[in-house]
């Protein structure tokens, strides 16, 4: 599974680690939504975004891409995860994360896949971190062991609204910088993430005139 890509629906969720959750917090109690939210804030990486290649394309006058280093669960028979997977969520830099809009999550291969899944029943999630390399420098490191909904949590959560089918993929979400954003490439970078035990993932991002 040299270059891998999901194999059912993708879903990203939002607020899933304390550092944004806090940074938040204060905002919740405002409108629309007037209180924190009661379940998991999940959103869709349609097909179109699905990308194994070792390249993103920057369209339509877009400068610079959020990185959002992740993993994927990805769902075997019953709902249950059988393996995980090393993705990049990207996302043009937009203010709200409560209603993600569409066209900056969902453009042609803003997931960055490839990567082979690796077994589930092999895995401490609470324990593994993610490293972000930018042009060979470590920019973010993502530990697992800050999610606000560990994976047993979210699983749960989830379940109670929505069941996940075999082959679907649902991410765990991205952490941000102590100044609230993600780490952001431009065209001409290049990013690693790496965890203990996955294979490295590699994509660099190229300008529409590449």
């Amino acid at each position: 599974m040299k270059h891998w890509q999901p194999a059912g629906t993708v879903y990203g969720c939002l607020l899933n680690f304390q550092r944004e959750w806090d940074l938040w917090a204060p905002r919740m109690s405002q409108d629309p939504h007037k209180g924190p939210p009661k379940a998991p804030v999940l959103y869709v990486k349609s097909a179109n975004t699905f990308n194994p290649s070792g390249t993103l394309m920057l369209q339509d006058g877009v400068q610079e891409v959020d990185i959002g280093a992740t993993l994927g669960l990805v769902m075997g028979a019953h709902g249950a995860p059988h393996s995980a997977v090393l993705l990049n969520d990207w996302s043009v830099p937009h203010d709200s994360y409560y209603r993600p809009p569409v066209k900056f999550r969902c453009r042609d291969g803003y997931l960055g896949c490839g990567s082979p899944p690796v077994p589930w029943a092999t895995l401490d999630t609470s324990g593994l971190s993610i490293t972000v390399q930018l042009n060979g420098q470590r920019v973010q490191t993502v530990h697992l062991s800050e999610l606000v909904r560990p994976v047993a949590r979210l699983l749960a959560d989830v379940a109670e609204f929505m069941s996940l089918q075999a082959g679907d993929v649902l991410m765990l979400g991205t952490d941000v910088l102590a100044n609230g954003q993600r780490p952001r490439a431009r065209a001409g970078d290049t990013v690693c993430l790496t965890v203990p035990g996955f294979a490295p993932w590699v994509q660099t991002v190229q300008g529409e005139s590449a």
